[in-house]
């Protein structure tokens, strides 16, 4: 769901250009499998993720969009990646998210599409996912590498699909 507040500037700005802050949760099953939502405005999967709203800590974010997508708890334990990378949405909307990646520990709930912004949600084995872009890649790989170091590109570099993992 937009939040009213991004809505209310889109009136004025049209499709122009918004830097908003956003949040990816990178959440696993006791079968070590990663929950994907296939995203509803574009029929894509990906890690969870959402738009900090005003006021709101990322990790209450990143819990909030959790259980508004797909109805499970989670607890943010680590913050992973810092990355910005731009997206322009089907209606022609363009963003640039400064995105904050979250490892997350599964609470409890049961998987499900919970809102409208999916249209599925599925845990996936790691060796097996399907085709993601190259956030959602860069994301799930630094929550899983096993460093306890988060994740930044380095000063002086721009967001290159190209040069990410794939």
């Amino acid at each position: 769901m937009i939040p009213d507040y991004i809505l209310r500037m889109r009136k004025h700005i049209g499709h122009d250009l918004l830097w908003l802050p956003s949040v990816s949760a990178v959440v696993r099953n006791d079968a070590g499998e990663l929950l994907l939502g296939k995203r509803a405005d574009d029929g894509r999967w990906s890690v969870v993720s959402g738009i900090v709203e005003p006021g709101e800590q990322p990790a209450t974010a990143v819990a909030r969009e959790v259980r508004e997508e797909t109805g499970l708890d989670v607890e943010p334990i680590r913050l992973t990646s810092v990355v910005s990378h731009p997206h322009t949405y089907p209606n022609g909307d363009r963003c640039e998210y400064l995105n904050l990646g979250f490892e997350c520990r599964l609470l409890g709930g049961d998987a499900r599409v919970n809102d409208d912004e999916s249209e599925a949600v599925e845990w996936f084995t790691p060796d097996r996912l399907p085709a993601l872009d190259a956030h959602a890649r860069l994301v799930i790989e630094q929550a899983l590498g096993g460093t306890a170091e988060t994740f930044y590109l380095p000063a002086g570099t721009a967001w290159d699909d190209r040069d990410l993992p794939r």
